[in-house]
């Protein structure tokens, strides 16, 4: 695990969003030095190339780390969380769903209430 504080000293190669749903926010940033790109291959051959630190998909990335031309780091204090997502059934009246959808239905049910 590395502290927070020592990941703060270097570059983190943030992925941004070009639209205006999260401007003016950041997510899982955690250094003060931060380079943002907006494409996704971009951030992979920075880091390749050594310029910072910064997350990515692990499907993206498993070969680099099996060669050691990558390290996979965890920060002590980051708990990555899937975010609440609402979630809605809609179907037409004279049109339920069939025993698939009802099935996810019921099965959706209790976690959306818990």
């Amino acid at each position: 695990m590395i502290a927070l504080r020592e990941v703060a000293r270097h570059v983190q190669l943030v992925l941004t969003d070009r639209t205006a749903l999260t401007e003016g926010r950041s997510y899982g940033v955690f250094s003060p030095l931060t380079w943002r790109l907006a494409d996704l291959g971009a951030k992979h051959a920075f880091l390749r190339a050594g310029f910072g630190w910064g997350h990515m998909p692990l499907a993206m990335v498993q070969q680099d780390i099996e060669t050691g031309e990558l390290v996979r780091i965890r920060v002590e204090t980051y708990h990555p969380h899937v975010p609440p997502l609402a979630m809605f059934a809609v179907y037409r009246k004279d049109a339920p769903p069939g025993p698939a959808g009802r099935w996810l239905i019921d099965h959706l049910k209790p976690l959306l209430s818990g």
